[in-house]
């Protein structure tokens, strides 16, 4: 087990490397830099060169991008250009916004998804069950963006019932977290019904209920929990999903978070914090995605005896 667990770990060196390369290339194609956001307008064709030649801009990219690696590896992943402050410092500060947001909205997934699902995979084919997929079918072909203009109009401005943006406790999340819990939901009902279906239709399950239990135990005790390494699989995807990729939503109900950080260093060309923040966002999903292979283990017997075998061989 405990093999296994490094060898994920050092699968994370290349992906840093890929990431990062990609990122720093594709954001170099970009036209301008950061010397407009600097200095803008008020410089001159030569003082921006000479802030260029100040700041290593004008060496070769791929000199640029080897220099960045070597620092990544010391642990040095660089200070924002226009603030000057250390890009950890800048991502951890806002992170905790992030991980509140992400969290809540994967919990407002799994609330709609697993219930809708098992509801559905027990009547399939029914009116319901084609109601439902209906449903999670608009959930999925719905943007984010939109769905929380819609929250914004009818619950902050039409009902007063929660704030339209900011963060300041608990209430302020419930709106952002349903915008994007709702889509991850979609997903999540597709993914919870096709494998309840899978298990329901399991031979052992026939045995069980000739034995006279009851049909809720079956799905609860039975089928859902063999159903549940898929389902699994899918919540720690999306919660990791949703640490990268809430930047329309943070931005839509102006929340302070990661998204928002890398959003604007984007407009401003800073790309330290943008790399900083993709290299810690895939070290973050990394070990979610570890967490989730390790949670297998404990859902299902089998799979920690694989995970013991390899160790032994290894």
């Amino acid at each position: 087990m405990v093999r296994f667990i490094i060898r994920r770990i050092l699968l994370l060196v290349p992906v840093i490397i890929g990431a990062t390369f990609l990122v720093y290339f594709i954001i170099d194609l970009a036209p301008g830099d950061i010397v407009f956001a600097l200095g803008g307008d008020g410089l001159t064709e030569a003082e921006m060169a000479l802030l260029r030649h100040e700041l290593g801009l004008d060496r070769p990219l791929i000199i640029r991008y080897l220099d960045y690696i070597r620092g990544l590896f010391t642990g040095d992943l660089g200070y924002s250009l226009l603030t000057g402050r250390s890009v950890v410092e800048l991502y951890f500060q806002r992170l905790p916004m992030t991980l509140r947001l992400a969290g809540s909205a994967t919990l407002v997934s799994v609330l709609i998804a697993i219930p809708l699902g098992i509801y559905s995979a027990v009547r399939k084919g029914s009116v319901q069950d084609n109601i439902a997929m209906t449903v999670s079918m608009l959930g999925v072909s719905m943007p984010n963006f939109w769905i929380g203009l819609l929250l914004i109009i009818g619950f902050s401005l039409h009902l007063g019932l929660f704030p339209s943006g900011g963060y300041n406790g608990i209430r302020y999340l419930v709106l952002p977290a349903l915008t994007i819990g709702t889509g991850l939901a979609a997903n999540l009902t597709r993914m919870t019904r096709s494998s309840m279906i899978d298990a329901l239709g399991q031979d052992y399950l026939r045995t069980v209920r000739a034995k006279g239990v009851s049909e809720k135990k079956v799905i609860r005790r039975h089928a859902l929990k063999n159903a549940l390494i898929p389902i699994i699989t899918i919540i720690g995807t999306q919660f990791s999903i949703s640490l990268g990729g809430s930047i329309l939503t943070e931005s839509v109900f102006a929340m302070p978070g990661v998204g928002r950080l890398v959003m604007d260093a984007i407009r401003d060309r800073d790309f330290a914090i943008i790399l900083g923040s993709v290299v810690l966002t895939t070290i973050l999903t990394g070990i979610i995605l570890l967490i989730v292979d390790l949670l297998y283990a404990f859902v299902d017997p089998r799979i920690k005896a694989q995970y013991m075998r390899r160790g032994k061989t290894t």
